[in-house]
């Protein structure tokens, strides 16, 4: 019995071992590798023009009065930031245009009522989408009546909608992800908030999009260092955890 607890917790020391040697970006590999995506990646080409999408985690302070591609007031503090830095650096050559039209506090619905002037207009040939949290938290705080279902349904009218109107849009989705513990983020979010992960999962194999595992990327990095350095309420990234979302983002294409 005690070579077995003892093999036990050398097994456990040595995975944690072998974790912390580990770069971000190969926490972010690994994430994507286990995630449902089966390999799917989004190309970037010449000329695309790509949207983030969200709510404030993608918002992240951006301008509304500045909206012109590869800025950074318009691009906020974030993982967007991040995303474009890493795309405009080793891109040079591709004149590709990426937006951040995320907007804090947003649920589906709310992306639907702006879609036009937010998504469609700009035409985007890539679009990538990171919303749910709000969907769930704002049941516990601000007395929003949506369920699960209407998550999911109001995804993919959304969806279907863009795909009629940009037949051609290459699609990126983006996991719902919460850190327990740190704030705001509580065992009252559990089991349901794993069933909108889990919906936003699925939605992506629908779609046949590249599905971006932001969950599995921090439950790795908090063995690196605590929870709250990766997030500062449990839901909104840290300036590490922002740099943490956009290399496992970077993971969905290839550039």
């Amino acid at each position: 019995m005690n070579q077995n607890n003892n093999r036990r917790n050398f097994i456990k020391t040595a995975s944690i071992g072998a974790l912390s040697t580990l770069t971000i970006s190969q926490i972010a590999a690994s994430a994507f590798a286990g995630s449902n995506a089966k390999g799917k990646k989004v190309t970037i080409q010449k000329g695309d023009i790509i949207l983030l999408q969200g709510d404030s985690i993608t918002d992240s302070g951006r301008s509304k009065q500045r909206q012109e591609a590869n800025m950074a007031q318009s691009l906020g503090n974030g993982y967007a930031l991040n995303v474009a830095g890493t795309l405009l650096l080793k891109n040079p050559e591709k004149d590709l245009k990426i937006h951040n039209r995320g907007i804090s506090g947003n649920k589906v619905y709310q992306l639907a009522e702006r879609w036009q002037a937010d998504c469609i207009d700009i035409k985007p040939s890539v679009l990538s989408i990171h919303i749910g949290v709000n969907d769930f938290w704002h049941t516990l705080t601000n007395g929003y009546k949506g369920t699960l279902q209407t998550y999911i349904d109001d995804y993919k009218k959304l969806l279907d909608s863009t795909k009629r109107q940009l037949p051609d849009v290459r699609l990126i989705i983006c996991e719902p992800y919460a850190v327990l513990g740190v704030k705001s983020v509580d065992k009252n979010w559990y089991p349901t908030f794993d069933l909108f992960r889990e919906a936003a999962s699925n939605i992506a194999d629908e779609y046949d999009a590249p599905f971006v595992p932001y969950q599995a990327a921090f439950d790795k990095a908090i063995k690196l260092a605590p929870p709250a350095y990766w997030t500062v309420d449990g839901v909104h990234p840290s300036v590490a955890g922002a740099a943490l979302m956009a290399q496992t983002w970077l993971e969905a294409v290839k550039y």
